[in-house]
């Protein structure tokens, strides 16, 4: 569980990131999920946009994702989520 401090320092790390992972029409697949525990192996924090196409709620999708991922919710705005999980090799330091 992260704290409100380390959240905050999250959330001004993923706001000039591009978004990485694109949910369209057929919403969380198993690719999908897929590619953002492949992103978050590698990167520790990964930034999520839904297309159009996808009519489903993002704050649902980002809890669900969370949740198979074992990651973190970051933040939700628009039909953007991101999510953050910790990495053997720490690439991010969280601040105390």
């Amino acid at each position: 569980m992260i704290t409100s401090k380390q959240r905050k320092f999250l959330k001004a790390m993923v706001h000039p990131m591009d978004p990485t992972v694109y949910i369209g029409k057929n919403g969380l697949t198993e690719n999908t999920i897929k590619e953002m525990d492949n992103y978050l192996r590698v990167h520790e924090l990964v930034k999520v946009k839904l297309q159009d196409g996808c009519l489903d709620d993002p704050k649902e999708l980002a809890n669900i994702a969370a949740e198979k991922l074992g990651a973190e919710f970051v933040q939700a705005i628009g039909r953007k989520f991101s999510l953050y999980r910790a990495s053997e090799d720490h690439i991010i330091v969280l601040p105390r």
